[in-house]
């Protein structure tokens, strides 16, 4: 599978992501909305955006390789947050940066959005990552 990533001269730049993606092959993985939980359960970080983001990836990373692609395979990410506000792009990227490395994300990151949102399914899930990918 061959996944491509880039930004056209003519868009916008500099951006934490790239804006368009280009993949080959034929097995599609969807990776449901992560949150910041352990496999028990237990809440990671609360209140903590950055330590939200970071463990939501982390489990959005288990998610992938449990259907055998990684971060390099992802065509876009989709990023939901609770009351969000410009103010806050900082604590999300330094959320993204902890662990890039850990889970091979490349950055920039594929194509995202980043949705605000008032309210996610319990009160103390400030993050939720969606991802698409795309294998042989």
């Amino acid at each position: 599978m061959t996944v491509q990533h880039f930004t056209p001269e003519g868009m916008l730049q500099p951006t934490p992501y790239h804006h368009v993606a280009v993949g080959t092959g034929s097995k599609h993985i969807h990776v449901s909305g992560q949150v910041a939980r352990q496999a028990d359960g237990s809440q990671v970080a609360p209140g903590d955006l950055a330590g939200q983001v970071a463990q939501a990836l982390r489990n959005t990373a288990i998610g992938l390789a449990g259907a055998g692609a990684s971060f390099a395979d992802v065509l876009r990410l989709t990023f939901y947050v609770t009351r969000w506000s410009p103010e806050k792009i900082g604590d999300f990227m330094t959320g993204v940066e902890a662990v890039a490395d850990e889970i091979g994300l490349r950055l920039p990151m594929p194509p995202a959005s980043l949705i605000g949102v008032e309210y996610l399914f319990e009160p103390d899930v400030l993050v939720e990552v969606e991802a698409t990918a795309l294998l042989d």
